[in-house]
C-alpha cells in the first residue's frame, strides 16, 4: 500500500522568509536562513505517525543568477540535520510554459509520488502562497494554506488555514486518527474500510 506525505514548501513554512513591501522572499546567505519556532517538533510528531515529509520548493533566484545554487543545497544540509526530511525536491527554473514542475504545477509532487510509492490522495499540501495551494490541489492533495498575512491574494481555496506547521501537523494527524476510527468502523461491520 502507497505511503502518504506531507509536502512542505521552504520558505515561509520551515524557515522564517524576507518580507518586504508585504511580499515573501527567500533568504539569499545562511545567516538570513533561520528555521521556525516550532518546525522540528511539528515534523518529527508527523515522522512518527508514519508520514513521508517531502521538501518542495521553487527557487528561481538561481536561473535569474541572484543566487547560487550551492548556498541553496548549503541551507538544504542545514535543514535536512534538524528535520527529518525524506526527500528534497527543488524547481530552479524561472516559471514558463517548458517546466512542469514550478509551483502551482505539480511536477515534484508527482514526481516524489513515484519515486517514493506515495499516494497523492492521501497526502497534504501545506504552503504559504498561493503557488502552494495550487500544486496540492493539481496532485490530488488535502491543501492546507500557512497563512503568514502577505500582500498577496489566494487564487484556489484550501482545504485548510493555519497559523504554522505547528497547528498544521495537529490538524493532519487529527485527520488521519479520524481516517483509521472510520476504516477500523468499516471493518469491525465487515465493511471494506
Amino acid at each position: 500500500m502507497s505511503r502518504a506525505a506531507v509536502f512542505l514548501d521552504r520558505d515561509g513554512v520551515l524557515n522564517r522568509a524576507v518580507v518586504r513591501d508585504g511580499k515573501p522572499y527567500p533568504p539569499q546567505t545562511l545567516d538570513e536562513f533561520e528555521i521556525l519556532p516550532g518546525v522540528e517538533a511539528a515534523a518529527r510528531r508527523l515522522k512518527e505517525e508514519g508520514f513521508t515529509l517531502v521538501l518542495a520548493t521553487n527557487q528561481p533566484d538561481v536561473a535569474k543568477g541572484i543566487q547560487t545554487r550551492d548556498t541553496i543545497e548549503t541551507m538544504h544540509d542545514h535543514l535536512r540535520a534538524r528535520v527529518p526530511l525524506d526527500a528534497i525536491k527543488v524547481c530552479w527554473c524561472v516559471e514558463g510554459p517548458a517546466c512542469d514542475c514550478y509551483k502551482p504545477k505539480a511536477g515534484m509532487l508527482i514526481e516524489a509520488a513515484a519515486e517514493l510509492d506515495l499516494d497523492l490522495s492521501r497526502s497534504y499540501m501545506v504552503g504559504d502562497r498561493w503557488r502552494d495551494v495550487g500544486a496540492g490541489r493539481s496532485a490530488g492533495c488535502f491543501t492546507i494554506f500557512i497563512d503568514r498575512g502577505y500582500d498577496e491574494a489566494l487564487r484556489d481555496r484550501p482545504d485548510a488555514v493555519c497559523a504554522d506547521l505547528g497547528e498544521a501537523a495537529s490538524l493532519i494527524l487529527a485527520r488521519n486518527h479520524s481516517t483509521l476510527m472510520n476504516a477500523a468502523t468499516a471493518q469491525q461491520k465487515g465493511a471494506p474500510p
